[in-house]
């Protein structure tokens, strides 16, 4: 397992043992490594008779919601005045999942700016000097990962019960899409199969995890392939769009298009994949990739986002129309990297 600086390991011992109000927070539109790794430190601060709030800034996906403590969760956006009040009151913030404070949306300048004591732990690249303590690594297949290597050094292994291996198996196998990429390191199936020795019920888990959705969900699913699928040959790409008004007609629940965007790496011959979802005021992007091709650095360059290289995220303040017609007009620029996916 990665072990962490032994200076970093005793400033994080000290301000957890000093803390009397700490406040786990995770980036916006929060997935279930976000979920996963913040559950699992709250219940593990809360077993140490810790003073511990989750604070998230807006919607939680709701396929989730059967999860331990989820009902405990602060949504932020729901919750402005007593979330306000939460954050001023903290001494210490655990930043989990993200790389750069717009991710914390509305709840940014406030803990940014926060006199509170600061650790962030995550996989992302280039992460923001937003706190004293940082730990990243992105070869971490998830910030669960991560959560373990931090418990194990901070705290101990004999800490992590039942609940709290559950908490870190649902982000590691959420963000990996169930093993499938970002986890090919022999440390992430370490983790996992200690996980396993807490007698967790991975079975049950998966099934709530991906058996757990509406049947409008499902629908949704379905309209999104067969009208609203496109295939770009030529550029080994093909997308799948989603508007407002497609939303809207499905009943769309947060956490409903989780996976959406992996669809199409299931076709012949496509090596990246997008989905583009229009909301209020800006259309969300979720990119996903094969081999070498640099998911990451097409999200980065056009999209004001970024992460992995087989999975990034971003967004566009144009309109639905006009971001795809931008996806379409700039793909010719990556054509080197797919003659790099074929070597």
């Amino acid at each position: 397992m990665e072990k962490l600086d032994v200076k970093f390991v005793e400033k994080a011992q000290q301000d957890i043992s000093q803390a009397k109000n700490i406040v786990i927070v995770s980036h916006k539109n929060p997935d279930g490594d976000a979920i996963g790794s913040g559950l699992a430190l709250y219940h593990l601060l809360k077993n140490k008779n810790k003073n511990v709030v989750f604070v998230v800034p807006n919607q939680l996906p709701v396929y989730l919601n059967w999860m331990n403590a989820y009902a405990e969760i602060l949504n932020f956006e729901l919750n402005k005045e007593k979330g306000l009040e939460i954050l001023d009151q903290a001494d210490l913030f655990l930043m989990l999942d993200f790389n750069h404070r717009s991710r914390l949306s509305d709840m940014g300048d406030k803990i940014i700016n926060s006199k509170a004591a600061k650790i962030l732990i995550d996989h992302h690249p280039n992460p923001e000097e937003i706190a004293e303590l940082i730990y990243s690594r992105t070869s971490a297949s998830s910030t669960a990962e991560m959560v373990y290597e931090f418990i194990e050094s901070v705290f101990s292994l004999e800490d992590i019960n039942k609940t709290i291996a559950e908490c870190l198996f649902v982000g590691i196998m959420t963000d990996t899409g169930s093993f499938s990429y970002n986890s090919s390191n022999p440390i992430t199936f370490g983790i996992v199969s200690n996980l396993l020795k807490r007698e967790i019920d991975k079975d049950y888990i998966t099934d709530k995890i991906y058996n757990n959705y509406s049947e409008s969900r499902l629908r949704l699913l379905g309209h999104a392939i067969n009208t609203n699928l496109r295939v770009l040959p030529e550029y080994q790409a093909a997308y799948i769009f989603l508007s407002k008004k497609d939303l809207e007609n499905y009943n769309f629940q947060p956490g409903d298009t989780e996976g959406f965007v992996n669809y199409p790496l299931s076709i012949h011959n496509v090596v990246f994949s997008a989905i583009f979802i229009e909301k209020e005021g800006v259309t969300k992007c979720s990119f996903r990739s094969k081999g070498s091709f640099p998911a990451n650095i097409v999200s980065k360059e056009n999209f004001n986002g970024g992460g992995h290289i087989n999975a990034a995220g971003g967004e566009s303040k144009l309109g639905l129309s006009e971001t795809i017609n931008k996806f379409e007009e700039i793909l010719p620029k990556y054509e080197k990297f797919l003659k790099q996916n074929k070597s």
